[in-house]
């Protein structure tokens, strides 16, 4: 840290009363110093990281931090506050402050600056000497790791000896762990922020990869190798998992990892302790000796097996909803609801003509939309049995389509194709044969296997299933309508993006494939829905702020643009603060809204798009009813259960009161 800190980046007396305050005095600092050439800039990108998640640790300690294009070099700042400012710590407001900033694209650089600073934060004596210090030149070197080291007290020669080989338990306790959720947007991050405070504030060096539908860039081998456990919090199935074979195991779900990070360390810990060494499968191959299925989900129950199998479908095919959808929705808005029905544009194309251009943008998201199923069945697959079980999932899935058997043929596809490749991979082989295994032998067998099932056995009565849930919902009305608009009401806003979340948007997106008029209803539904949990924290937010901590309230600005776009996680932040009283509420808004869209009549013929795709609903005044109606609903009922916990009035914060009262007001 040689370069980071100097005399003048310290202030021993920090006046500031609020965490505002205090990371812009901190960076007039590093403007004086030639660091930041903007304030206003930096300090716009260090409030947008804090309103992502607090930066306040246990022990009084606060580490504003971000990264930036107006910084020009790693730079630390250091305050100390008599009064206490408030970063969000769950212990009470912070005294020591670390302002980092990092240039822009100094990801190592920004990385080392934290994990180092606070394995040192983690050390009493350390935080003791910051508070005892008065001189900011000594502090600033004590920060820097230049005071001199203590003189060795008068020891034996055999004592002397044992003290100069290093304790295995001076080694800090590591780990690496990997996130994933179905979008690989929200949950993923939240859980490996989660995962790496709860590390800090523990002294256990976490190291997170993060897996999502975006991709992922891999943990060092030697990372891997020197860790002492493993954590995967994820619904999705984790990628190449064989790399942290031999190392105990905790295998939970994304939701865990971002509410109880600290116990999840706490558990691998304790089976590091006891030697458990999980049973992970080799990717590519069969599975790992002892191993009683693909999942190495460390005595995962069937059922947590197979959600993390559908799960892993359905987010490698939101991208294809997406896009197909969108691109079929423009296609309407110009062309109308008949431009379905055009020629092939490649033989009937007027460059001129808006018709022309609606068939084409229709019939592009059309070839989208043709993937539904063959990407679903096939990533089922890959979730159970990686790569060998792709090819015998898409043509599972293909087939699905020839023999009409639609969404619910994708999914039993999938299942079977991951099913016949792990029975293959559980045959022994000769040495010889191991090599061409995955990429021929595997694939051309499952795919016959797979293939004769879904023509001769099961794809017929899954077609029959499929048309008689057609008709079913084709027939829906009155009160079993609204039933159904409540229960997928519950199911959007329960976990916002988690499980259950994806499972009633896959249901409606499944319905779009082959749409009706019961399908376009349950399509409007789930997404009337899913936009009414961030629009009510918005509207909490606004109509009452003071039962909302500052950086809740900035939140709640952009969950009005979250809300509006049919982005569900905009409400993630709030839920995960005080999901006792937010859950509840939101589940209740959006089942009123679910219930009035079916009640309504309202259809959908948009998989996404929010209130952008208004021209596109039918019988839209009453749709925009429905999710005022639920957004209102839950509003009220979160105001109404944070009020009734008030206790102590909330002062202003922004009007002067300290961060520590604020939030006391707020969550008490």
């Amino acid at each position: 840290m040689s370069e980071l800190i100097t005399a003048e980046l310290v202030d021993l007396d920090l006046s500031a009363t609020t965490k505002d305050t205090a990371a812009r005095s901190l960076a007039e600092r590093m403007v004086a110093a030639h660091r930041v050439t903007d304030l206003d800039g930096f300090l716009a990108d260090v409030a947008a990281r804090e309103a992502q998640m607090p930066t306040g640790l246990d022990g009084g300690i606060g580490i504003p931090h971000c990264r930036s294009e107006h910084v020009n070099a790693p730079t630390l700042a250091f305050g100390r506050s008599a009064r206490g400012i408030d970063f969000g710590a769950a212990d009470g407001p912070a005294d020591l402050i670390f302002l980092i900033a990092a240039p822009a694209g100094a990801d190592d650089d920004h990385l080392t600056i934290l994990s180092g600073l606070a394995r040192r934060l983690m050390d009493p004596e350390f935080t003791a000497a910051l508070r005892a210090g008065d001189d900011p030149a000594a502090v600033a070197a004590l920060i820097r790791g230049e005071e001199p080291a203590p003189e060795p007290e008068a020891t034996t020669p055999i004592a002397a000896a044992e003290e100069a080989a290093p304790a295995e338990d001076d080694a800090p306790f590591r780990i690496v762990a990997v996130t994933s959720c179905p979008t690989g947007i929200a949950h993923t991050y939240m859980a490996a922020e989660s995962l790496t405070a709860a590390g800090r504030a523990e002294g256990v060096e976490v190291t997170v990869e993060t897996q999502g539908s975006a991709g992922f860039s891999k943990l060092d081998p030697a990372v891997i190798a020197a860790a002492d456990a493993v954590i995967w919090a994820h619904d999705v199935e984790v990628r190449e998992k064989a790399r942290f074979r031999g190392k105990p195991l905790v295998d939970v779900g994304v939701k865990a990892g971002i509410n109880r990070p600290a116990e999840l360390i706490a558990e691998a810990r304790r089976k590091a302790e006891r030697g458990e060494i999980a049973a992970v499968p080799q990717s590519g191959d069969g599975p790992a000796d002892g191993a009683d299925d693909a999942s190495g989900a460390d005595g995962a129950h069937f059922g947590v097996r197979l959600r993390t199998y559908l799960m892993s479908g359905v987010s490698y095919m939101v991208p294809f909803v997406a896009a197909g959808g969108l691109l079929i929705a423009l296609s309407f808005a110009i062309g109308g609801y008949e431009i379905a029905d055009a020629k092939s544009v490649a033989d009937h194309f007027v460059w001129g003509q808006a018709d022309s251009w609606a068939a084409l943008l229709n019939q592009i998201g059309s070839a989208a939309f043709g993937f539904l199923v063959p990407v679903l069945a096939g990533y089922i697959a890959y979730g159970m049995a990686d790569r060998p079980a792709l090819v015998p999932g898409f043509v599972g899935g293909a087939i699905a389509l020839t023999v009409d058997a639609g969404f619910l043929g994708g999914l039993v596809a999938g299942l079977l194709a991951g099913a016949v490749v792990m029975a293959i991979q559980r045959f022994p082989v000769h040495a010889t044969l191991r090599g061409i295994m995955p990429v021929l032998v595997i694939p051309l067998i499952a795919s016959a296997v797979v293939g004769f099932l879904m023509f001769i056995v099961v794809g017929k009565p899954i077609a029959a299933l499929q048309s008689a849930l057609t008709d079913w919902l084709n027939g829906l009305s009155g009160s079993n309508a609204v039933i159904l608009g409540v229960v997928l009401g519950l199911m959007m806003c329960f976990d916002m993006g988690g499980p259950l979340n994806k499972v009633a948007y896959a249901f409606a997106v499944g319905g779009l494939a082959d749409p009706t008029d019961g399908s376009l209803k349950v399509m409007a539904a789930v997404m009337a829905a899913g936009m009414v949990p961030p629009l009510a924290m918005a509207l909490a937010t606004t109509v009452r702020k003071k039962l909302f901590t500052r950086t809740e309230r900035e939140n709640g600005r952009a969950a009005w643009v979250l809300g509006a776009s049919f982005i569900t996680e905009g409400a993630i932040p709030f839920a995960a603060a005080d999901p006792l009283r937010v859950i509840p509420s939101v589940m209740a808004g959006g089942a009123v809204t679910g219930a009035l869209s079916m009640a309504f009549g309202c259809t959908l013929r948009a998989p996404h798009g929010g209130i952008f795709v208004v021209p596109l609903i039918g019988e839209p005044f009453l749709y925009l009813l429905a999710i005022a109606a639920g957004t209102l609903v839950a509003t009220a009922l979160v105001i109404l259960l944070k009020g009734a916990r008030r206790t102590v009035p909330v002062p202003a914060d922004e009007a002067g009161a300290t961060g520590a009262d604020a939030r006391v007001g707020a969550t008490a």
